[in-house]
């Protein structure tokens, strides 16, 4: 009700004005553009290989009705069949043979009817393709892809965390000289396009021989100049008080930062942990150019080697595309609530 009494809130309780109804139009628009293309692609890897290759497309997925006839093995198509005094009826067909079709009544199956193939037209009935999901294993390696994946998130985001939380704890509790010099230039390292640094990464990893490894994905991507800025300026919120009385109570440094420190910055944290999960989990390119071994393969690439030269099966791409977007949706969900709160506290000092 709350959220009712939200939505239909005016300016000082009035009627509706007409710029109510033009926020209203942009709400929904915007709802649109957003979620629409989300809804059709969900709905669509619900389909079967033929209703995707209807046209016009429908949004729901829909296929054509199959019954079972008696003495057939395989359920048989069913069409509604214009007769030749003018009625309509629902038959399945048996076979076809040219422009002619057999169709029989499964009443009646011993009664056979013969139309051209312009006298009928499919029936057709909601129908959820499940195989699409449920076949992906028979299809592809896609355990295999989908371990592959959740290591490289995980423990990317697990370091990603680790390594940029002590680079700002340092950055912004320690006082030491050159302490403004080293930010400035982490912080310039975000002019720096991605794609100038992809040889000297790619070299670096040769000579360490993690080509063909999940590690050689993991390792360039620990330290980002994102993740060390929102931390800092987060910490720069923490109370250097607290600090100085754990000093006093003997606690070392890596307690400080570890029971201290850490805690007080899980909002930031959170926010970190979900751009970091978005990065590694989407990611393409550098993947690509690592990793050559189809065992080694992430969602990522799989998708993009799941498409053939000449033939494409879309229902299961499309139902492993919804698949790869379901983590990201869920560590959203759990997690969004940090992200205003992280980073209007991270843009404090």
């Amino acid at each position: 009700m709350k959220a009712l009494a939200f939505l239909t809130r005016t300016r000082n309780g009035r009627s509706f004005d007409w710029t109510d109804w033009l926020s209203y139009a942009y709400l929904a628009m915007g709802l649109f553009l957003m979620f629409g293309p989300v809804l059709w692609l969900v709905l669509s890897s619900f389909k079967t290989e033929a209703a995707l290759n209807e046209f016009p497309p429908s949004l729901l997925p829909y296929g054509q009705k199959s019954i079972s006839v008696p003495g057939e093995e395989k359920l048989k198509p069913v069409f509604r069949v214009t007769l030749p005094d003018g009625s309509t009826k629902e038959l399945a067909e048996l076979r076809r043979i040219g422009l002619t079709s057999t169709l029989v009544d499964p009443a009646r199956p011993d009664d056979y009817v013969r139309v051209n193939m312009k006298d009928r037209e499919p029936v057709r009935e909601f129908k959820m393709a499940t195989e699409n999901y449920t076949d992906l294993s028979g299809k592809m390696s896609f355990g295999t892809y989908l371990w592959n994946s959740v290591f490289i998130t995980v423990i990317a985001t697990i370091l990603t965390l680790l390594f940029n939380s002590m680079a700002a704890f340092a950055l912004s509790k320690y006082k030491f000289s050159g302490r403004t010099a080293v930010f400035l230039l982490i912080l310039g390292t975000l002019m720096v396009p991605p794609a100038i640094v992809l040889v000297p990464n790619f070299l670096v990893i040769s000579e360490m021989g993690m080509l063909n490894s999940l590690w050689g994905v993991i390792w360039p991507a620990i330290a980002t100049p994102t993740g060390v800025f929102l931390l800092r300026q987060y910490m720069l919120t923490i109370p250097d008080e607290l600090l100085e009385a754990a000093r006093m109570d003997h606690a070392s440094e890596w307690q400080i930062y570890w029971r201290i420190v850490m805690p007080l910055a899980a909002p930031a944290l959170a926010v970190l942990a979900i751009f970091s999960v978005m990065w590694r989990w989407n990611d393409f390119l550098w993947p690509l150019i690592v990793l050559s071994k189809n065992e080694k393969f992430t969602l990522q690439l799989a998708l993009n080697a799941f498409q053939g030269d000449l033939v494409t099966q879309w229902n299961y791409l499309l139902a492993m595309t919804v698949i790869t977007l379901l983590p990201i949706t869920i560590v959203f969900a759990f997690l969004q609530k940090y992200i205003t709160q992280g980073i209007a506290s991270a843009g404090v000092k």
